[in-house]
């Protein structure tokens, strides 16, 4: 991996305590995640937000998922929150996180939504549920979408298929239930966050720097 490059994977630790985010964080972020997403219907993701910003905001980029409304956007960035990604294109919420000057990565699944975000601002499209749309319809956008838009396929991508997304058009994946859900062991996680980044550098012509820890 280029020294000073951010892998575009996006842990999505949907479920998590505060009492384990640093080290489910720091699991993910050593074996090569750049980003790390504390979905709002988490238990208290305020309180797992600040602990993950306070501690690995160094590290990688920390953010908060599922949110639905502007209120919501200034509770997490008075957590720390440097992201803010959403099940679905809220023009509110990404007037609110521009005003806050931090990314925006909106759910958007037509044509119709993902051009409505980019006239509002949005440079990154969060394609959700991708397992519904497949690889084929990420290239069909491709082919309307302006050149340098980003897009996350989250949703059925995962370190089997990296190859077939990135092929198709997709820059990078939020990764969910694959990677964490309450109960799996911190080594479990990291081990599986490996594993998606090195299929990740495969799929994107990059030499990996995963490796699990002893």
């Amino acid at each position: 991996m280029r020294e000073g490059t951010i892998r575009n994977l996006i842990a999505i630790l949907r479920g998590i305590h505060p009492t384990e985010a640093v080290e489910v964080g720091a699991s993910v972020l050593d074996a090569g995640f750049g980003m790390v997403e504390v979905p709002l219907n988490s238990p208290t993701p305020l309180d797992s937000i600040a602990c993950l910003s306070d501690t690995l905001g160094c590290r990688g980029q920390v953010g908060a998922g599922t949110v639905l409304e502007p209120s919501q956007v200034r509770d997490v960035v008075d957590a720390g929150a440097k992201f803010v990604v959403s099940p679905n294109f809220n023009p509110l919420v990404v007037q609110e996180a521009q005003h806050a000057g931090i990314d925006c990565y909106p759910g958007v699944f037509t044509a119709t939504e993902c051009l409505s975000a980019l006239d509002a601002g949005v440079t990154t499209l969060k394609i959700f549920p991708a397992e519904i749309m497949g690889p084929v319809g990420i290239r069909a956008l491709r082919a309307v979408l302006p050149p340098g838009v980003r897009i996350i396929a989250v949703g059925g991508a995962g370190p089997s298929n990296f190859s077939e997304w990135a092929a198709a058009g997709a820059d990078g994946f939020g990764i969910g239930s694959f990677l964490y859900s309450p109960g799996r062991t911190v080594f479990e996680v990291h081990a599986r966050a490996a594993e998606c980044v090195a299929a990740y550098d495969a799929s994107s012509n990059l030499p990996s720097t995963a490796g699990i820890r002893p």
